[in-house]
C-alpha cells in the first residue's frame, strides 16, 4: 500500500496537514517522506494514503519531489518575494574627547 512514489497526508506532528511523497521504504513501518514537509524517517501510522502516485525515482532529491507535486497540481510552490532594499546602518554617537583626570597618589596615613 506504501510504496515509493505514494502521495500522502502527514496526520501527527508539526507538519500535520502537509502534503508529501514516500521517497524511500524502511523496516518496522518507516518510510523516508518528502514535499511540503520536513524531509524526515516517517511511521506509517502518521500518515495517511491518497490515491494519487509519482513516477519518482527511489531516493528522489527535494527539488524533483516539489517539481512533480507541483506539475500534478497538488501543491503550490510559493516563491518568497525578497525586498532589494539594503538595510539601513544604524550610526553611533560618537562621545567627545574628554582630557585625562591626573591621578592623586594615595594619602599617607598620619601616625
Amino acid at each position: 500500500m506504501i510504496t515509493i512514489g505514494r502521495v500522502c497526508t502527514k496526520l501527527a506532528g508539526r507538519d500535520a496537514g502537509k502534503t508529501c511523497v514516500v521517497v524511500e521504504t524502511y523496516d518496522k513501518g518507516l518510510v523516508l517522506i518528502d514535499g511540503e514537509t520536513r524531509r524526515r524517517t516517517c511511521n506509517i501510522r502518521h500518515l495517511f494514503p491518497r490515491q494519487e502516485t509519482l513516477d519518482i525515482k527511489k531516493g528522489a532529491t527535494h527539488e524533483d519531489v516539489l517539481m512533480l507535486l507541483a506539475k500534478a497540481g497538488l501543491i503550490t510552490i510559493r516563491e518568497s518575494k525578497k525586498k532589494d532594499t539594503p538595510k539601513p546602518i544604524k550610526e553611533q554617537a560618537t562621545k567627545p574627547d574628554k582630557p585625562k583626570a591626573k591621578q592623586k597618589a594615595p594619602k599617607k596615613k598620619a601616625k
